[in-house]
């Protein structure tokens, strides 16, 4: 319960500081977060892309955020600088609340060892 508290309080904070920096008011949603997260780690910050490469974007942060979780590991950058990551091990099959709270606490992990949040 305490974990789930914390979460709950993290990813509140976390919203509100990233929808403050990126966004016109509303609150950024779960896909724009891992947008987000995806433009951080291509480090092409200054960039407009084109709507196959923000998927791409999306799935880099996937990778990224489920590495420590041992479901992803880094493998190489291309010539481009896209990173590519390998699968280590199969994303258990998850009911769609519980893909959520994995992805959050991925995200607020990856935002507190960043430490843009506490």
């Amino acid at each position: 319960m305490v974990r789930d508290q914390q979460l709950k309080e993290r990813w509140s904070l976390l919203v509100e500081k990233l929808s403050a920096q990126f966004s016109d008011g509303d609150p950024l949603e779960l896909d724009a977060i891992i947008y987000l997260v995806g433009v951080q780690e291509l480090g092409q910050i200054h960039r407009k892309f084109k709507k196959d490469e923000k998927i791409n974007l999306m799935h880099i942060a996937i990778c990224r955020l489920l590495e420590p979780y041992g479901y992803y590991e880094f493998d190489f950058y291309d010539d481009e600088g896209w990173p590519h990551y390998k699968v280590k091990e199969m994303l258990p099959v998850l009911k769609s609340g519980e893909q959520s709270v994995l992805m959050k606490e991925a995200i607020v992990q990856y935002f507190v060892e960043k430490e843009y949040i506490q």
